[in-house]
């Protein structure tokens, strides 16, 4: 990458964190769904075009953090132990990604994220695509754990990415609904537990 490209990337993304900022104290006043993208534009002081420029849909000033994240998840799972369980791995991930997200500097700001997910369908279901991306990152990665890179017709470690997908939705809709004084760890570690026991 050339210096010109990463000086760009830097700003876009500085430009992508600013916009959010504005988003998220409009959201927070005036509530997702009576905030349009031409309020949002406006505030920031960017024309509607600079807008989509940045963000393809107003889901994803609150949700286009999670595309990184997914990364980041399936990076830590693959450089965990190879011997590792995967379940195990799958939830270090998730607590690399809980870190990695910016939440534990801004806990409130997290916790009206998971609010407004509650809150908003069309949140919601942008949230469900960006998980699916997840689940694509993540399956050749515990196929390959479980010893089953070769085989695509096994339902098992689809199985069990969806269930730890589904412990990390579980976690952090019961989170939201706390004051935050416990951290989002705890809730990821208690619902990934629960369903480890029963393995």
């Amino acid at each position: 990458m050339s210096e010109t490209t990463g000086l760009r990337d830097r700003a876009r993304r500085a430009m992508r964190a600013e916009v959010a900022v504005v988003a998220f104290d409009l959201f927070a006043r005036r509530g997702f769904d009576h905030t349009t993208v031409d309020d949002i534009a406006r505030a920031a002081g960017m024309s509607r075009t600079s807008f989509f420029r940045y963000f393809p849909t107003k889901e994803d000033v609150v949700l286009g953090h999670l595309d990184e994240l997914g990364g980041l998840i399936a990076d830590t799972v693959g450089a965990r132990p190879s011997g590792e369980d995967p379940w195990l791995s799958l939830q270090a991930g998730f607590l690399a990604a809980y870190e990695g997200s910016g939440a534990p500097s801004s806990p409130l700001r997290a916790l009206s994220l998971g609010r407004m997910l509650a809150e908003t369908p069309s949140l919601k279901a942008r949230q469900v695509e960006k998980q699916a991306r997840w689940q694509e990152l993540l399956i050749p990665e515990v196929s390959t754990r479980l010893g089953l890179a070769d085989d695509p017709s096994d339902p098992r470690p689809r199985a069990l990415v969806a269930a730890a997908l589904g412990c990390l939705d579980a976690a952090f809709q019961a989170w939201a609904t706390t004051d935050g004084g416990v951290g989002m760890p705890a809730f990821i570690d208690r619902a990934m537990d629960v369903v480890a026991a029963r393995r």
